[in-house]
């Protein structure tokens, strides 16, 4: 069982930035391959980011590639959303993942946590 909890959501303007944080507890942090997914109003949740267990390797959603940068820190059982030019179609509530592979966590993850709402204004 590992336990999510995301923060670093608000309020920014459109080319503003934000970090989103994903705490976990529970089971061996580093045994789980750890994603970021969106949902905005009236639209079916999506994948944003996944990175590996090392985080030898990270994946991103064509919407937000080159834009944000997913990572972790096994250390501090963390993972991180680096969100920067933020345009007003990134608003949505954004959750933490959690699976023991990269094909279950960018599909239908294992573990979520309870989200985090960003909205950028234009």
């Amino acid at each position: 069982q590992v336990q999510l909890v995301e923060s670093g959501g608000g309020l920014v303007q459109a080319g503003g930035s934000l970090r989103l944080s994903c705490a976990a507890s529970g089971q061996t942090f580093s045994s789980y391959v750890m994603g970021w997914f969106r949902q905005a109003p009236g639209k079916e949740r999506e994948f944003v980011a996944a990175i590996t267990w090392r985080g030898g390797s990270t994946y991103y959603a064509d919407s937000v590639k080159g834009r944000f940068t997913i990572s972790r820190d096994n250390a501090k059982n963390t993972v991180y959303l680096q969100m920067n030019s933020l345009k007003p179609v990134d608003t949505a509530v954004y959750y933490c993942a959690a699976a023991h592979t990269i094909v279950v966590v960018t599909t239908t993850p294992t573990y979520w946590g309870q989200g985090t709402q960003v909205t950028v204004s234009s």
